[in-house]
């Protein structure tokens, strides 16, 4: 029996039920998100740090002129909201009026608020929905019935949409387009995995989504569909949610295949490693500075957090129990007390260049290269507030402009190397985000001989089941 993909309503239109998953940082681009529209759709375009382009289709690269990081901030919002309203008017543009499109943000990314008004009063009536996740997004309600938008919260949990609701959501329900489960083990990026789940302990998504729409039943909202992300690859493998009374109307995401399309943006050289990955080339890991855990490619950017990581050892400033080895460091020359086992242990971390020993916020130090070392500190000066709250640089976007915690190296800037990346840097050597599934480009025939798709070619494929 041949695969059938029905049509369902989206923001307002019947689509097919196929959502391209949003990408931060200029790889979710109008290009790439109104070509997918185009093909009947919702595309996605990214609001979080978009690129803006000059009158010949060049990408503006982002300068900042602020000496401090709240004058940095300033011109990172703004910058933001003109390149989300440029990317808004090239989807437009580019979808010729089919599909939806949709706009994504990170709740916790610095600013979000200010760019959402932003873009959505420059792109007036280009938008039909709001995705936003990476937080609790309990405003995201009332700013999408300001603009008369649909908005599509990313959660993790039946839990976690029923907070959402009863504090904020259930005032404003009819605009309340779909809800997006993000399942925590598969999808690229940032995931939602609570304290109380094992990164180590994957679980089947579909009693998760069973029990998410057990708790939408409960408020009324049989008829709003779940949006599946994360490790969806051939449709026909998911056969059994489609017209499926425990789960209710449904539609899949797609955030890892539409990288690798011809109007992507991203490299070619991060698109050919795309299709060399190997299942579990995709590692979960918590360096975030966001304090979230993310599912990246294991290559060097990744391999020298986990070594820093590795050279970590406890100290206190007097001595105590074990901890009576004297350990001088820093210019201030300052003398802290480590065991005689990590004593040994720092000797040799020294003798193999890690001369350089950076206090964390837990009381340990890790030893890291002088150049290392000198990176480290010039990123955290640089830092522009990409993040309502930074680990790394401790940015916080309140009056202090500081979340009250020493900075953390065991961390990097997110924003320079998510930029880095998505403006052809070499992949291996920045972070390089995807979902769990992206082995899958290797072995699947479609991609056979390096064939590079384009959306509207992918969005055929995967509406045949495959």
């Amino acid at each position: 029996m041949a695969f059938e993909l029905q049509p369902i309503m989206i923001s307002g239109k019947e689509v097919l039920p196929l959502i391209e998953g949003g990408k931060g940082v200029a790889v979710s681009t109008g290009e790439s998100s109104g070509a997918w529209a185009a093909a009947g759709g919702v595309g996605t375009f990214s609001a979080v740090n978009a690129d803006s382009v000059d009158e010949n289709g060049q990408i503006i690269r982002t300068v900042y002129h602020g000496k401090s990081r709240i004058q940095r901030f300033d011109e990172l919002v703004n910058q933001a909201i003109a390149g989300g309203i440029t990317q808004a008017r090239i989807a437009h543009e580019v979808s010729g009026g089919e599909g939806r499109l949709h706009m994504n943000v990170l709740w916790e990314m610095g600013g979000a608020e200010r760019v959402l008004e932003g873009v959505m009063e420059g792109a007036k009536g280009l938008i039909h929905g709001i995705t936003c996740g990476a937080g609790m997004p309990f405003r995201l309600a009332t700013l999408a019935a300001k603009h008369q938008v649909h908005y599509y919260p990313i959660i993790s949990s039946a839990r976690a949409f029923r907070a959402l609701w009863l504090r904020s959501y259930r005032k404003l329900p009819d605009l309340l387009g779909g809800v997006v489960y993000e399942d925590p083990w598969l999808a690229g990026g940032h995931n939602g995995l609570s304290n109380s789940e094992s990164p180590d302990k994957p679980e089947d998504p579909y009693p998760r989504v069973v029990a998410l729409r057990k708790t939408m039943n409960e408020f009324g909202l049989q008829n709003t569909p779940i949006v599946m992300a994360g490790g969806v690859w051939f449709l026909r493998e998911w056969a059994n949610w489609l017209n499926n009374p425990e789960v209710g109307p449904v539609t899949f995401q797609y955030g890892t295949r539409p990288l690798l399309t011809q109007e992507s943006p991203i490299s070619d050289a991060w698109k050919q490693r795309l299709l060399k990955l190997r299942e579990g080339d995709i590692k979960l890991n918590r360096f975030s500075p966001t304090g979230f855990y993310s599912s990246a490619v294991y290559n060097s950017f990744l391999h020298e957090l986990y070594e820093r990581s590795d050279r970590e050892v406890a100290f206190v400033d007097h001595p105590a129990g074990d901890h009576v080895a004297e350990f001088t460091f820093g210019v201030r020359h300052k003398q802290v007390y480590l065991t005689q086992h990590d004593l040994k242990l720092v000797q040799g971390y020294i003798e193999d260049g890690f001369t350089k020993a950076l206090p964390t916020p837990d009381s340990t130090l890790i030893f890291v290269s002088p150049d290392k070392a000198r990176e480290i500190r010039q990123d955290q000066l640089e830092c522009m507030g990409c993040l309502s709250q930074c680990k790394f640089s401790n940015w916080a976007a309140n009056e202090q402009g500081t979340t009250g915690h020493k900075a953390d190296p065991r961390s990097f800037c997110i924003q320079k190397t998510l930029q880095e990346i998505a403006h052809g840097a070499n992949p291996d050597g920045q972070l390089m985000f995807a979902g769990h599934a992206a082995y899958r480009f290797a072995e699947d025939p479609f991609y056979a001989n390096g064939f590079i798709p384009t959306v509207k070619q992918l969005v055929e494929r995967i509406s045949t089941g495959d």
